[in-house]
């Protein structure tokens, strides 16, 4: 570990710190900022030859402004002669344009991806992909690392075994059933249309959940639409307690009105993305610590690095 240096930009500096403690190693010196007139602006203050390097950024809200920062992170530590770089994303912004639905539409995803290879990364973490065929769309290395540990940890200390999990769309059957899998609960699906982005209409369950815990699983929660319109539908089909687990906490626009007003007990949540003091004040909203995994997935790096 003694080639290791973390850096980190603006967006998740409490995250970048608790891996970092958790490595026993201090952040890396640099001057991220901005010039008067807005553009990013970075210095790397130290000797990074040889170095193994990792950059944590989510690419979270302000999401232009803090993939910049990324990019021009990514392509200062290659000028300062890094031996490797590595871009640990939490959270990977731009996720949920990954194919064209319509004439003239485009593929964000890919794009971000190629511009984060272009700055000179060789690897990529993240965690929690909105869709898995992301990591296709890189030409280097990518960890794809998943909450679920810290996730199920909870339940079982926090909710009990008489629960039900539920997938809140067809595309996140898989992670609900590997989580009932896990947990030796039922399954359940909400069948939804969605109409527009941002907009979903929930239409009904498919499962049973009378009388049981229902927990909501998903891998963000923006506007939280989705969830609280789910969490309508299980009260009236008889859930006991809802709960929901998300890990990205989003929660733009109406996303904390929403929640408050509906009847979800707990939200439990990551710190890939900081939570806005509204959400911090909102009692609530769990959060989570991903440190640990993304520490441990470091080491792992850093390991095979040193092998070669």
């Amino acid at each position: 570990m003694s080639g290791l240096r973390i850096f980190a930009g603006n967006s998740n500096l409490e995250l970048a710190k608790e891996v970092a403690d958790y490595l026993d190693v201090s952040l890396g010196e640099a001057l991220v900022s901005t010039f008067s007139d807005g553009e990013t602006r970075v210095e790397i203050r130290e000797d990074l030859h040889g170095k193994d390097v990792f950059i944590i950024q989510s690419t979270c809200p302000p999401v232009n402004q803090n993939l910049m920062e990324l990019l021009i992170i990514v392509d200062a530590l290659k000028r300062s002669s890094a031996k490797e770089i590595t871009a640990v994303i939490p959270y990977y912004g731009y996720a949920r344009q990954d194919r064209r639905n319509i004439s003239g539409e485009p593929i964000t995803a890919r794009l971000v991806a190629d511009l984060i290879t272009t700055a000179g990364a060789n690897h990529i973490l993240a965690m929690d992909l909105h869709v898995g065929q992301i990591e296709g769309f890189f030409n280097i290395p990518v960890d794809h690392l998943v909450a679920a540990p810290i996730f199920l940890d909870y339940i079982r200390e926090n909710i009990g075994s008489d629960i039900v999990i539920v997938s809140p769309d067809a595309g996140g059957v898989k992670r609900a059933r590997g989580f009932a899998s896990k947990l030796g609960a039922n399954l359940a699906l909400i069948d939804k249309r969605r109409d527009a982005p941002n907009l979903a209409y929930a239409m009904n369950i498919v499962g049973d959940v009378s009388g049981k815990a229902a927990i909501i699983l998903d891998d963000m929660v923006d506007t939280a639409g989705t969830l609280v319109e789910a969490s309508y539908m299980l009260s009236e089909s008889g859930a006991t307690k809802i709960y929901g687990c998300c890990t990205h906490a989003v929660l733009s626009g109406p996303a904390i009105k929403r929640i408050i007003d509906s009847p979800i007990e707990k939200l439990i949540v990551t710190n890939t993305i900081p939570l806005k003091e509204e959400a911090k004040n909102c009692n609530k909203i769990e959060v989570l610590s991903v440190a640990p995994i993304l520490g441990e997935a470091i080491k792992y790096i850093c390991k095979g690095n040193s092998d070669e």
